[in-house]
């Protein structure tokens, strides 16, 4: 009995396939000869699924089910794609030294042969349906074209960037379409920052979505010279130096969008961690209520950016959506009837009517240079990038008290710490005490995904916990899962969480007096003031996050 006639055998005794059916497939078979396999699916008579699984259990082969597989960009750019679809298979990872291969026809030892042949890797081939594989196929080239055509720089004095004209050094086929999957893929995926990481042994890819570092792919340490330069190409950086830090920029389009990266590069023992920033211009979030503001927070913010002048601070760490909440409150402000300037390192997103100044170092444009100039240009409102040194926070302070609105960001961990940090800069306490009329603490946390999210009730001490009465009732609370939607992580997007903290005339009495930080917050508090936590415990109870993601963002 033939290896075919085999497998038909063993569907007629796992009851896949009736008798009846069987002897009508042969008979097809004999009349056109196509295989076996392919006659059972085409008239419906066996699942392809149901089918490559008795398979994979009769062969051996183990079966790996490509929807729930990630694929490694680096191992699937091995193949190209048209013997790829020929013969009918997807390289799915690197595992040592060996390519594991998604393959329709695992016996097929001629295409085993031809994939060993091309990459020089001994090969571990698995059984998938060849609708899954041919999907597969399918999405990686479609991240591959759609970033085949990037589009020009913006921006006056960037030089233009175009993927299909770089320097030969590394347009190697295989280097050119892994970098281009791995950039769509990010952007795709949503993801904020992409990691590319060499090590001792492996390139380690990694990316940030939603706030949180999920490994992509890991593939042999060889290639990462040659994607490294070719990044490095990418943002006009110098490929030749390895020694020291380098950062730069490329604009491009992905998909027809436009995205920004900031690349920046880090030498380390195995070579250099390059970082990209991922800035998709068209996916900006410029909405207060959006970006997740309670209407009692964002009516407390807007007391403060709707007055004339005095200094609005945002704090929080790095990449907490300062800038975002920032330009959201901008973008509420501008009309034609008001000047307003910005001074950012570097721009991060762009607003008409409003005049943008980058810092360059190089050139000597520091924040404080460019905030004096802008001063002597008549602004309405002065948007300062971060207050990082004493000279601009002198300055920003003084604007702030001679008829100016301005909006800035500082690092702090909460509210009620902003004042203490302007007067360790070097600012006088009476000066910060009648300037600043706001202090916005904010976090970000995830958003729990609406398809999968389950719900339950919270026990009495959980909602004690989260600071709410017991005695008020059950609540309902609801638990991350994980689906197709979210990439099975049970969250999608981010929201803000934050503290708004209104600066009272007895709040300026103790900023003077230079009162500890935890004293004025219990006034704030007070007075009205939501804390971070009181504020995630809230978006918790909404259903708009969980209880385990607020306490991961918020102490």
């Amino acid at each position: 009995m033939s290896e075919r006639d085999h497998i038909g055998t063993v569907l007629e005794d796992s009851g896949l396939v009736s008798t009846g059916d069987m002897a009508r497939a042969r008979a097809r078979q004999a009349e056109t000869g196509e295989t076996l396999t392919r006659i059972l699916v085409a008239e419906g008579m066996v699942k392809e699924l149901d089918l490559v699984q008795a398979i994979a259990t009769h062969s051996g082969v183990e079966f790996i089910n490509l929807n729930e597989t990630t694929i490694d960009p680096g191992a699937a750019a091995l193949i190209p794609e048209s013997l790829a679809r020929r013969y009918g298979v997807i390289p799915v990872k690197f595992d040592d030294d060996a390519l594991v291969v998604a393959m329709a026809d695992p016996a097929n030892v001629l295409v085993i042969d031809d994939i060993r042949a091309i990459t020089g890797l001994r090969i571990i081939p698995k059984i998938a349906t060849r609708g899954d594989i041919d999907d597969a196929i399918r999405r990686q080239g479609r991240y591959d074209d759609s970033v085949a055509d990037l589009a020009d720089l913006v921006g006056g004095d960037i030089a233009q960037e175009d993927l299909s004209n770089i320097e030969l050094a590394v347009e190697e086929a295989p280097i050119v379409k892994l970098v281009n999957t791995l950039i769509s893929r990010a952007v795709n995926e949503r993801a904020s920052d992409l990691h590319v990481e060499p090590g001792e042994r492996d390139l380690r890819v990694r990316f940030r979505i939603d706030g949180v570092l999920h490994e992509i792919m890991s593939t042999p340490r060889s290639v990462s010279g040659a994607v490294v330069s070719r990044l490095k190409i990418m943002a006009d950086l110098d490929i030749a130096e390895r020694r020291v830090p380098q950062d730069g920029r490329v604009s491009l389009r992905v998909s027809g969008r436009q995205i920004d990266l900031r690349v920046a590069t880090l030498p380390n023992i195995y070579g250099e961690k390059v970082v990209l920033r991922i800035l998709d211009k068209e996916d900006a979030v410029l909405d207060l209520a959006q970006l997740g503001f309670l209407p009692s927070a964002l009516a407390r913010f807007e007391q403060s950016y709707s007055k004339p002048y005095g200094a609005i601070l945002v704090t929080g760490p790095t990449g907490s959506g300062k800038t975002t909440t920032l330009y959201s409150a901008l973008n509420i402000l501008n009309s034609p009837d008001k000047n307003i300037i910005t001074v950012e390192d570097p721009v991060e997103y762009r607003l008409k009517g409003v005049t943008q100044v980058q810092v360059n170092r190089k050139a000597g444009l520091q924040f404080a240079t460019v905030l004096k100039a802008i001063l002597r240009s008549d602004p309405d409102i002065v948007l300062i990038g971060e207050v990082r040194d004493t000279e601009t926070a002198k300055i920003a302070v003084e604007a702030a008290l001679t008829g100016h609105l301005v909006l800035s960001t500082l690092h702090t961990n909460d509210s009620s710490s902003a004042f203490g940090r302007l007067i360790d800069m070097g600012v006088e306490p009476y000066l910060v005490s009648s300037a600043l009329d706001s202090v916005l603490a904010q976090r970000l946390a995830r958003k729990i995904c609406d398809r999968c999210r389950e719900a339950r009730i919270a026990s009495p001490e959980i909602v004690q916990q989260m600071g709410f009465d017991p005695d008020d009732g059950p609540m309902t609370i609801y638990r991350a899962v994980g689906c197709k939607a979210c990439t099975s992580t049970g969250y999608r997007g981010r929201l803000a969480v934050n503290e708004t903290l209104l600066v009272s005339e007895e709040m300026q009495r103790m900023i003077v007096e230079h009162r500890p930080s935890d004293e004025i917050k219990r006034v704030a508090v007070s007075q009205g003031m939501k804390t971070l936590r009181q504020d995630g415990m809230e978006k918790v109870r909404l259903g708009l996050t969980t209880l385990e993601e607020i306490l991961r963002v918020v102490v």
